[in-house]
């Protein structure tokens, strides 16, 4: 019963996260708007993924040390499916998050859309 009630959450809670990942805005790439003065203001729609593309390595550490088990790193890095891994499974019992740990220290561990912006 524990079993089946169990089975029951997890395909729930999956089937919450599935349209909510793949939801993002639409981008414009350039957008002109005419003000009441008459002047024009030029803005450039972008998706949240490029607009928090400015990663750093010593944030992804802190992170890691301090929040590792739940794999709160991994969601700041881009991994989202890596990220709620982690939750579920509290960091592979600390030793996934220690060794990611050790992989953001010495640079091999990047964000997913690139490198870090800042470095140690």
């Amino acid at each position: 019963m524990k079993l089946k009630l169990y089975v029951t959450m997890m395909v729930v809670m999956l089937g919450f996260l599935t349209p909510s990942y793949a939801a993002f805005p639409v981008v414009s790439e350039n957008q002109t708007e005419t003000l009441t003065n008459g002047t024009e203001n030029s803005s450039e729609l972008v998706t949240p993924a490029a607009a928090a593309s400015g990663k750093s390595q010593i944030v992804a550490t802190l992170l890691c040390f301090f929040a590792g088990i739940i794999g709160i790193h991994r969601f700041y890095l881009g991994y989202t499916w890596q990220g709620i891994v982690q939750i579920l499974t509290l960091g592979g019992l600390g030793i996934w998050a220690f060794i990611d740990l050790i992989r953001i220290v010495i640079g091999t561990l990047q964000p997913k859309n690139g490198s870090y912006d800042k470095t140690f």
